[in-house]
């Protein structure tokens, strides 16, 4: 097996890395498979599985170094933004390969240094954004939370997660209601 420091090792790692961000951008968690990433990567489907012997982790890796388009560009009213995101994010959640990846992440994260880092950059990104529009809603008056920014994203973010993955089940738009009236007072549009 070729050392991390191998140099042909490292521009058939990054080959496939490469790859397997433009099969997620292009056609979605469920496009990101050996076959598919050794095709357009140029390399063996060998390769691929000695780097990443299983799916999830190259996943993972390769969802690391792409955009996290998720409560980004906020825009008002707050909650109608609110609803578009968490709708969109449930949605997503409702995809296999996106729920096997968050379960992988979270499980391995417990032992792996650098998977918890990577949950850690996930997690922090999501909070920080949703945290900063809802400060920013709570200075303008659109609303006045109940608990601090960061509470109130970690209870709008929670329980689409353990809808999709403990539950398996969807969360529709009675639950993402009562998400967002749960973070504060709105005020009357």
């Amino acid at each position: 097996m070729a050392s991390e420091t191998d140099p042909r090792s490292m521009r058939s790692r990054e080959a496939i890395l490469n790859a397997a961000r433009e099969l997620l951008l292009e056609g979605g968690p469920t496009a990101v498979t050996h076959v598919h990433v050794a095709d357009r990567a140029g390399v063996g489907r060998a390769t691929v599985y000695r780097h990443w012997p299983q799916a999830e982790p190259l996943l993972v890796e390769a969802m690391a170094t792409v955009p996290m388009p998720f409560l980004d560009k906020p825009t008002t009213p707050t909650r109608d933004w609110l609803r578009r995101e968490l709708t969109a994010i449930a949605r997503q959640l409702e995809l296999d390969d996106v729920r096997a990846v968050s379960t992988t992440l979270a499980n391995t994260a417990l032992w792996d240094e650098n998977m918890d880092a990577r949950r850690a950059q996930f997690a922090g990104i999501l909070a920080d954004r949703l945290a900063a529009a809802l400060d920013d809603a709570q200075a303008r008056g659109e609303i006045t939370l109940a608990l601090t920014s960061r509470d109130a994203a970690a209870l709008a973010i929670g329980p689409m997660y353990y809808r999709s993955t403990i539950e398996h089940a969807t969360a529709d738009s009675a639950l993402i209601e009562a998400i967002i009236a749960a973070l504060g007072t709105w005020s009357t549009d």
